[in-house]
Formats: C-alpha cells, structure tokens, sequence
C-alpha cells in the first residue's frame, strides 16, 4: 500500500497562499462595500484593471515590510492585527497620493474610511482563518529523524525555530553507542525495524537523514528507506532540509568537499546582475549622502548633548578578497572604548554613550558608510565587514569563515534581517551561515528582499 503524507503547506506556499489571499479577501470586501454602502472610489470592473494591479502592488511591498508574511509572526493574531493596521494605513496613505494609477480623491472624505476599513477587515478576516486552519495542528508536518550523527535537540530548535508548523515527532537511532540527551516527551524515540509501519501509525509526513556520511545507513535500513521512497513517501538529507527551512548554510556540519555544499550563485559571474548591483549601490549612495547631509546639523547637536568628542571615526575592516579598507561610521561609544585592544560590542554595552544609543537603534550610525559604497569599497548589499583582529580570531575557530570574503560587504545584508546582534562565536558562526547562504542564492528578488527587511528593521527599531 503506497504511503502517502498528510496534508502539510510548505513555508514556500503558506507565503504565496498569504499574499493571494490577503488581495482577494481584500477585493471581495471592497466589493461587498460598493455593493451595501454609498462607496463608489473603488471599483471593480475590467476598465479599473490598473486601481486592483497597484492596490495588490502596494499591500504586497508594505506587507513584506512590516512582516505581514514573516511566518513565525503570521500565527499570532496580536502580532498581526499591529501589522496589519501600519500596512493598511501606508498603503492607503500612498494609494490616495498617486492619482495618476488610482482613482481620483473622492469629494466624501467618509470613503476613505470605508475604503480603510474594508481592507483591514479583509486582510483580519483571512488571517484569523489561516490561524485557525492553516496554522492549527492537523496541518503540521510530522517528520521523524534518521541517523547517528546529529544532536536531536539541536535539530528540534533549529528547523521548529524557523517554521513553526514543522514538528519533529520523533527519531531513530542507527548507533545505539551513541546516546542521545534528554529531549521533551512528545520526541519519541524509534526501533529500526517496521520502519512502514512506524510511519504509517503515527502520521509521519517525512523522514530527514541525519546519518554519518563516512559510513551512511546499514543496508536494512537503506533498503526501508528506498521501499518508501519508491511508494512515494518524502525522504530528505538533514543539511537541505535546514538550509532550505532556516535559509542557513549547516557549515558546522560540512567537511572538506567545499563545493559540494556551496556551489556560488550564477549571479556572482553574471554581468548583467553585477552591472545593476553597482548601479543600485551608486543611486542609493548618493540618496544615503543626500539624506545624511540634511539630518547633518540635528546629529550635530545631538552629538553635542549626548555623545561629546569628535563625530566620526574609521575602523580597519576587512573587504572582498581580503583586502583591508578604513569603514567610515558615527562614533557612538566613548572615545577611549578600546583603550586595553579589540573587544567584542555587547549588548547593553555600557562602552556606548546615550546619543550612540538612538544611533545604533535606529542604524543612523551606519549612514557614512554610503561613502564607502560610492568610493567601491562596500556595497549596500552584503555580508557585513569584520576587524582583521576577529577576523584572523574566527577564521581559527569556524570552518570556512574567509568565504564570505568572496564578495563586497555590505551596509546590510541576510544576515542582519534574519539573524541576532553577533557578539560572540556563537553569534559569529549564525551570522556566517546567513551570509554563506546569501553567497549561494544571491539575485535581484532576495536584493529586493533584503532591503525591504531592513527598512522593516529600522521603522521597527531593532538595530543594536
């Protein structure tokens, strides 16, 4: 009898199936207005083609940045009843101030409103349902771990961390030296025999192998496996399975066959891709400077107040292929904070004055940078340059931590929209893993994305 798994949306589709969603419910209920209330502003029909292509433009380019489709806060209604006001508050906001593609203003401002609410009512609507269906236990993906060389509790916050809907029901062990460490109760443990049958009694929707690669399952196994793969029944390797649900490179688990796990992006060689790459970085240079330059007398005077001594400084770090360059930023510690050598910036850092405090938080202090872009030096997309001194330090304790090295760093990058505040190994080997996988899957579209989460970053102030 073929195994088939339960029904289960992947992170892929429950972001696609949110976006769709999000626009009809939002149109259908612009519709039931015209249709019920004194609303004629907008209107659906085949010559207003351009007002819903825009409409669905601005929701899904606001959506994405106040995280309306960030899946670990798509299944909390508080979260999204927050997002879901700040999205639809700019998006009419724009949508009222581009009357050449939208319609006209309407001489009753109560429209307005009634256009506002029939769209957070929409988006509400089919939230709570996602919640309540998509989001709910019936549709989690059940996955049972395979192997001998993986650590179950490592395994279970990684890839349960990322996707919430995705459970770890269970695991067997094929090397009964190796003991496992207390888990929680619901992980069970597994025999290697009946494998079928183990999956088919407790609804298992997958099998992950976590198995030493020198030595690979035993043949009993193997051929368990294969019976099932043949039946139809998914069957995956641990590292795709956690770069494609973290979107993390498992560098810690990688050994010397490089290529084999990092085959670089095509738009690392891609002309075109690098010519459009510097253009954006020189156009947002200059805007970052033109911006810098108008705010320059309020960081000036608050400089003054909180944060006394000289306004910039340069720091050594280290760029493409390795070569050394001065970063330009605001001073935002005290100016003898390394007095005694290079140290790790923590958080809370009592090193950092009260003004580098606003600084950090809300990323002005990153803003001289765009010189370093215009100069060629940095690009706005990227991993974050790092000290020679933690440089040299990391490249001794992480595998592999010098590729990230391959291209410019960054004013932001994957890492910093999707990871924590580095300020230890720990922190430095999650940030690398990010910054490993930007190398590999690097385009236009996670560019666009990128940038996207960090203006969500800045208007949500998160920096460090």
């Amino acid at each position: 009898m073929a195994l088939l798994p339960d029904i289960h949306f992947e992170i892929s589709e429950r972001k696609v199936l949110l976006r769709i969603l999000d626009i009809l419910f939002v149109l259908t209920c612009l519709q039931l207005v015209g249709s019920f209330f004194d609303f004629d502003y907008f209107k659906i029909s085949q010559e207003n083609w351009v007002w819903i292509i825009v409409l669905a433009g601005y929701l899904s380019v606001f959506g994405t940045v106040f995280e309306l489709y960030n899946l670990q806060q798509a299944s909390k209604f508080q979260t999204i009843l927050k997002n879901t006001l700040l999205t639809v508050s700019v998006t009419v906001l724009f949508y009222i101030l581009t009357p050449f593609y939208t319609p006209v203003l309407p001489e009753n401002r109560l429209q307005i409103i009634y256009f506002f609410l029939a769209m957070t009512f929409g988006i509400l609507a089919w939230r709570w349902l996602y919640i309540s269906l998509i989001s709910s236990p019936r549709f989690y993906k059940k996955v049972l771990i395979v192997g001998d060389s993986f650590d179950i509790k490592t395994i279970i916050n990684n890839l349960e961390g990322a996707d919430p809907n995705y459970k770890i029901a269970g695991y067997i062990n094929t090397d009964s030296s190796k003991i496992i460490g207390d888990v929680s109760e619901s992980v069970l443990e597994y025999p290697i025999e009946n494998l079928t049958l183990t999956v088919s009694r407790n609804g298992i929707s997958e099998i992950v192998v976590a198995s030493d690669y020198s030595d690979g399952v035993s043949k009993p196994l193997y051929l368990q496996l294969i019976n099932l793969l043949e039946s139809g029944f998914p069957i995956r390797e641990y590292m795709q399975v956690y770069e494609e649900i973290t979107q993390r490179i498992p560098v810690q688990h990688v050994d010397k066959d490089f290529y084999r796990y990092f085959p670089f992006s095509r738009s690392n060689q891609n002309k075109f891709y690098k010519l459009f790459h510097r253009l954006f970085d020189i156009f947002t240079a200059i805007l970052g400077i033109t911006f810098f330059l108008a705010i320059f007398p309020l960081i000036l005077i608050g400089n003054l107040l909180g944060n006394r001594g000289p306004i910039f400084y340069t720091q050594t770090r280290i760029g493409r292929n390795g070569f050394a360059f001065k970063i330009i930023k605001l001073r935002t510690m005290i100016t003898d904070a390394e007095k005694d050598g290079a140290v790790w910036a923590q958080k809370n850092d009592t090193r950092i004055t009260r003004f580098g405090k606003f600084l950090r938080r809300s990323r002005l202090d990153e803003i001289p940078q765009f010189f370093n872009v215009l100069f060629g030096e940095m690009s706005v997309i990227g991993p974050r340059p790092e000290r020679p001194v933690f440089v040299r330090e990391l490249s001794e304790q992480i595998p592999f931590y010098e590729t990230r090295h391959v291209v410019k760093p960054g004013l932001t990058g994957w890492a910093q929209v999707m990871g924590s505040y580095g300020s230890s190994t720990d922190d430095a080997l999650e940030k690398l893993q990010y910054d490993l996988y930007y190398i590999k899957h690097r385009n236009l579209f996670m560019d666009l994305s990128i940038v996207l989460k960090t203006i969500s970053t800045v208007l949500f102030y998160r920096g460090q």
